[in-house]
């Protein structure tokens, strides 16, 4: 139970970290006047602490144990929170946001293989997934509390200030956890403990007999070919690549507009799209949890991964027929109140652009009078000629902002197709409705598949002596990844145009399916040593 506990805090204060941000950027950027490239900065400074965390957090997590990295990365976690809640300057809220980036890197690695190593094999699928269902809540939690503090003054503050709580919880439920059993001389006696009830009495036996010899690795053994390193490392690149090039991070960042697009329109759409998206990765992560020692990882990857190619070929085909208006976020970076921001962490599972700025086109331009109700259905002529000619209102409450959060962007770009009547989307209702749909199935499929089981394949694989530097590897391409993609994607589609885009990343799904097939070995049911054995001996592809 403590470990689950453990896992499911872990995750939850991740997931909670990375959605928060949506929510406060509408703050931060009025206390404190932030321009578009400040923005950018604050919202890249977590996904930067967790590069550096997973390029170090590795060798903390190898040579100090796991437990230890768990304890240290909570303490650093409070210290970053604290620096938020109490940040009086911009410098004050990126160091604040990098230290929370590199706590919740190092926790997240660190919780993973901590509870691969506990648990007994047949439940291991179970709890380590248990970690993704953490951060899936934890992302509604974080939208939840968006809303609530949404009209409060300086609620930003109470914002940050609510991750201390599970994060203590966290610290004092793993202070009554044993130390990591694989780091222990005595591992057979922990085995008569209970603590790894091994399967059968044969492994007991021979766990009696041979002492667990923990072999040492260096970094490098990665690359060479000693007890098959390399091609594990293969499959740990390779999934975690594929999770990020299957195109995730940007899928959710249209959220709002394919949302808009099926006629929900201004304020609540925005809040539907994430607590609905949201509320499906719960329920798929759930599934994922249920199934994963008993279906095995890899037909739930397989069967996620063609899903999630189907789904984004459907959205790319369709958006050729009814295209939907993509645009920059941020046209003038000296404008004080415009709102973007740059990066969508993976698992963030809405458009992490926070949407509007609290902007109103000026009523004198006559051209549409863009109120908070209807920007969504106006054409997409009229809509781009009111960003022509707009006023700032600088005294904007709080209140009005959270009127524009779920606006439709205002800087819709002329769209590819023929300009449409009053309502450009009337017209490709059905398609819209397909779009929706198979936006929905990416997301449960991507939940199902790649979200949970790439970090419980990748805490199984590799041996002992090196799993947390293998592990913080693989992760920091993760990262690397994922602020590569969330950054060319606008130009991106400058360049190919959104249907191809979206074409790309269902090829990139397929190519996907047949990477799992051919090297994504079956982990369910065995113990880390089988695994480990299975990977040596050279015939198993």
């Amino acid at each position: 139970l403590l470990s689950a506990t453990v896992s499911l805090l872990g995750g939850l204060i991740f997931g909670y970290e990375l959605g928060i941000i949506s929510g406060a950027l509408l703050q931060l950027q009025i206390d404190f006047h932030l321009s578009c490239f400040k923005q950018e900065v604050l919202v890249s400074a977590l996904l930067i602490g967790a590069l550096l965390a997973s390029l170090v957090g590795g060798i903390l997590i190898d040579h100090h144990g796991r437990r230890r990295a768990i304890l240290v990365s909570s303490l650093v976690l409070l210290v970053g929170s604290l620096i938020l809640t109490l940040a009086r300057s911009f410098i004050g809220l990126v160091i604040g946001r990098m230290t929370v980036g590199f706590a919740i890197s190092v926790s997240s690695m660190a919780c993973c293989i901590y509870v691969s190593e506990m648990v007994a094999a047949h439940q291991r699928g179970l709890l380590v997934s248990l970690y993704e269902a953490g951060i899936t809540v934890g992302i509604l939690l974080s939208y939840a509390l968006n809303y609530i503090f949404a009209d409060v003054d300086e609620g930003w503050r109470y914002m940050f200030g609510l991750a201390i709580a599970p994060t203590a919880m966290q610290f004092l439920s793993i202070l009554f956890l044993p130390v990591n059993p694989v780091k222990l001389s005595s591992w057979d006696s922990d085995c008569q403990k209970g603590l790894i009830q091994l399967q059968n009495t044969e492994d007991r036996e021979t766990a009696k007999r041979e002492p667990y010899k923990e072999k040492h690795y260096s970094f490098l053994d990665l690359f060479r070919t000693r007890d098959n390193m390399r091609r594990r490392t293969l499959v740990g690149l390779g999934l975690v690549l594929f999770q990020q090039f299957t195109g995730q991070p940007n899928v959710l960042g249209y959220a709002s507009k394919i949302f808009h697009s099926v006629g929900f329109q201004s304020n609540s759409s925005a809040i539907l799209a994430s607590v609905g998206l949201g509320a499906i990765k719960v329920v798929a992560t759930l599934i994922a949890m249920a199934f994963a020692d008993k279906a095995g990882r890899r037909v739930l990857l397989m069967a996620g991964c063609v899903v999630m190619a189907i789904s984004v070929t459907t959205i790319g085909l369709t958006s050729c027929i009814a295209p939907l208006a993509v645009a920059r976020d941020c046209k003038a970076a000296a404008d004080p109140n415009a709102s973007h921001s740059l990066t969508q962490h993976p698992l963030m599972p809405v458009s992490s652009q926070p949407a509007v700025s609290p902007i109103l086109p000026a009523l004198g331009a006559g051209k549409s009078q863009a109120g908070p109700g209807f920007a969504a259905t106006r054409s997409l002529a009229k809509a781009f000629a009111s960003t022509q000619s707009r006023e700032v209102v600088p005294d904007s409450s709080l209140t009005q902002k959270r009127v524009l959060i779920g606006q439709a962007k205002e800087e819709t770009v002329g769209s590819t197709g023929p300009p449409f009547g009053g309502a450009p989307w009337a017209e490709h209702m059905v398609l819209n409705w397909i779009t929706l749909l198979s936006m929905m199935a990416f997301v449960s499929a991507f939940s199902i598949g790649f979200g949970p089981m790439t970090w419980l394949v990748l805490s199984e694989i590799y041996p002992a002596g090196i799993r947390g530097r293998a592990f913080a590897f693989c992760n920091s391409f993760n990262w690397a990844a994922n602020l590569l993609i969330s950054l060319s994607f606008l130009d991106l589609i400058d360049t190919i145009g959104f249907s191809w885009m979206f074409l790309l990343y269902g090829l990139m799904g397929v190519m996907a399916v047949i990477f799992i097939y051919l090297f994504v070995p079956e982990t369910k049911g065995q113990s880390l040593e089988e695994i480990d054995q299975q990977f040596s001996r050279k015939r198993y592809v």
